[in-house]
């Protein structure tokens, strides 16, 4: 099943508890929150608080990219705050596995996201222990940027490990992603889309632009 994720840096934060509502009613499956750090990206974004806002405001579950180079000093304090699946990235982590295992212990749900210069291959002695890859399809560190024309040929082929090493995880796709290259990342293999702008600053409005992508299944 396609799941469309809604990524809140492209909501209006004076209106942010009716636009996740609205997207909610109009059938998004999931929110999705970035975490920069200024460090591992060159951007600075949103801390536990806006998770333990938003909390009460959906039912949905929530799920915490951390573009971050200490995952480990903001994990918990995500999930204290109402996170249902956190998301640490494979560049700043030697081994991925205690950071993986720290989620899982905590009863949540662990994801593991790659960079567009990063070998999708990176991933194989971690699909086992995760419940969702991340392929970027944009450097991450700003929302309404260009999806990168090489990345269906990556998400095949994340698609095609998955199916070897661990058939329930989730592909997730994040960066770039409206109606047309929603289309071909789900064609590459993709069932989790994170999409910010296409939905938040769709000119048709978001109850619209959640119609466009639900086509797609």
């Amino acid at each position: 099943m396609l799941h469309i994720s809604p990524s809140i840096l492209a909501a209006d934060f004076s209106q942010l508890g009716a636009q996740v509502a609205e997207a909610e009613a109009a059938g998004a499956q999931r929110i999705h929150v970035d975490v920069m750090d200024g460090h591992f990206v060159p951007n600075l974004s949103m801390g536990p608080v806006v998770v333990e806002g938003l909390r009460p405001q959906t039912r949905l579950p929530i799920e915490v990219h951390l573009m971050v180079e200490q995952p480990e000093k903001f994990t918990q304090a995500f999930i204290a705050k109402g996170a249902d699946l956190v998301i640490v990235h494979h560049e700043v982590l030697a081994d991925a596995r205690p950071m993986l295992d720290e989620i899982k212990k905590l009863g949540k749900k662990a994801g593991l996201a790659l960079n567009p210069n990063t070998p999708v291959e990176a991933l194989i002695p971690y699909l086992p222990l995760i419940d969702l890859a991340l392929c970027m399809t944009v450097f991450p560190g700003f929302g309404g940027q260009a999806f990168l024309p090489e990345s269906p040929a990556r998400i095949a082929r994340v698609r095609q490990l998955i199916d070897e090493h661990n058939p329930r995880c989730d592909l997730e796709v994040d960066g770039g992603i409206d109606a047309r290259t929603a289309s071909l990342a789900v064609k590459a293999g993709a069932n989790v889309l994170v999409v910010g702008t296409g939905i938040f600053r769709h000119p048709a409005g978001i109850t619209a632009a959640m119609r466009e992508l639900q086509a797609l299944a």
